[in-house]
This record gives C-alpha cells, structure tokens and sequence, in this order.
C-alpha cells in the first residue's frame, strides 16, 4: 500500500479504498481539522479526506495567526499545491467558504489544475458585508453566541483553559471574516455548488443565492436540514450530494467512483 503524502496543512487524511478523488476541507471560524473526523464514516468509496489545519490551532497551535485573510489564503495557497496531484474538490464552511474560494482564485490566476467543483458551506458570498460583528464582544456573550450556533458543546464552557485556548484563534477567524469583503469578485471557471442550513442563524439562507455572482459555470444551492453546524450533525446529508457529483459522467469519474458506505 503505497504511504499517505505528509502535509503540514493536512491532519488526518482518510480514504476509503484506493482513493481517486482528494476533498479538501477547509473549517469554520476557531476549528482544526479535527472538525472533519466525524465525515469519515460518511466517505464514499474511492474519495480522500484532506482536512485542512490553519495556524494556530490543532497541531499548529503555537504558529503565529496571519495578519488578515489575505496572508492566510496566500500561505493556504501555497501549502494546498502539493495536494492539486489527482481530481480534487475544494469545499470550505463558513470562514473556511471564504478561504476555498480564495484558493480557488488563486489556483486559476496561476493555471493551476482546477478542482472539479469548488464547494461552498454556511458563508455569506464575497461582495456582501458582514452581517454582524462579534470580534470584539466581550468573552461571556462571544461564548454564549458560539455554543447557541453549535460551534462549541456548552459543557467546555466549564473549562476554562480550554476556552481561554480557543478563543484568540475564534477571534482573529472572526476578524478575518468580518472584515473580508471584494466588492467586484472574481468568477471562478469551475462549478460552483453552494450549501446551507435551513435554520442557520448566522448565514441566513436568503443570502446563499447571492453566490452566483462568482459563478462563471455550473452553478447550484442546496438547503439541507440544521442550523450553522449542519456539516457537523449531518455530514451524511452533505456527503450524499457529494456522492452524487462525482457520478456526473463529464467528470470522467463515474465508472469508478460513486459507490461506498453512507
């Protein structure tokens, strides 16, 4: 069996069967790439997982944070070309939506090999302004707003060490994303297939078809039951459509890949 690529950017690649399709992963605001363990179950046969780990946090806890997104997409950029070696797909939830499709442009600018799709989850598309903002909330009600949205189960709240860790990074991701804007996004070439929760709060699913404005081909939106963490309690849901994507025969890849656990 031939040996997993190393990546500083990738912790915990899986693959179920010879894997033919790399999807790679970029989290929400706060998370490692340990956000991503539950998808492994989830998985179709023949499709990697390759979740990304930012600075800062995981097992990169003790990296510098970037000083905006735009050196974090330029140094996710450079650590995601190793990966760009067979079929691959880009997806990213919420500040993680933004950053894959900043790599995504990023990718097209150099005539890099393009994704099959670039997938976006629970974020609010490039030229529209944040919707709120909650960096610089004092600690109590950043908390509070974080456990009501399911990105963090309340009982960690009771370690306080823990949350003290957690909470530069969930600020400065936050940051990041309340300050992101490009009033004239760039159209990405590849298909674009943007996901949301039908109860999410923080991106609110009126907001998702705005996406189209960077679509330059195939283009869909897909509302999928839960709230902002609808990747995390149901990834099946998400997976499935993944699934069914990459049986679409002018992706070359639906003889092989398609079938597998669910």
């Amino acid at each position: 069996m031939a040996s997993k690529p190393t990546n500083l950017w990738i912790t915990g690649r899986y693959a179920v069967g010879e894997p033919e399709v790399r999807l790679i992963c970029t989290p929400q605001a706060g998370a490692g790439a340990g956000a991503f363990s539950n998808w492994r179950r989830h998985l179709p046969e023949g499709v990697e997982l390759a979740p990304v780990e930012l600075p800062g946090r995981g097992t990169r806890e003790k990296e510098p944070l970037p000083a905006d997104v735009e050196e974090l997409a330029d140094a996710l950029f450079e650590g995601l070309r190793a990966e760009l070696t067979m079929p691959y797909l880009l997806f990213g939830h919420s500040l993680g939506g933004l950053l894959a499709y900043e790599v995504a442009r990023r990718i097209e600018a150099r005539r890099l090999p393009a994704p099959l799709a670039v997938l976006i989850s629970g974020a609010r598309a490039p030229q529209v302004p944040s919707l709120r903002t909650m960096s610089d909330v004092d600690d109590d009600r950043l908390l509070g707003w974080i456990a009501d949205n399911g990105g963090l189960p309340r009982e960690l709240l009771s370690y306080p060490s823990f949350v003290a860790e957690i909470l530069r990074a969930i600020r400065t991701d936050l940051r990041y994303a309340e300050q992101y804007l490009l009033p004239d996004p760039p159209a990405l070439s590849s298909p674009l297939h943007v996901f949301g929760g039908l109860d999410d709060e923080i991106t609110p699913p009126e907001q998702l078809p705005r996406w189209e404005r960077v679509a330059g081909g195939e283009f869909s939106v897909t509302m999928l039951p839960g709230g902002h963490a609808f990747p995390h309690t149901d990834p099946a849901a998400l997976l499935g459509f993944v699934r069914e994507l990459l049986r679409v025969p002018a992706l070359g890849l639906g003889a092989r890949v398609g079938t597998g656990v669910g």
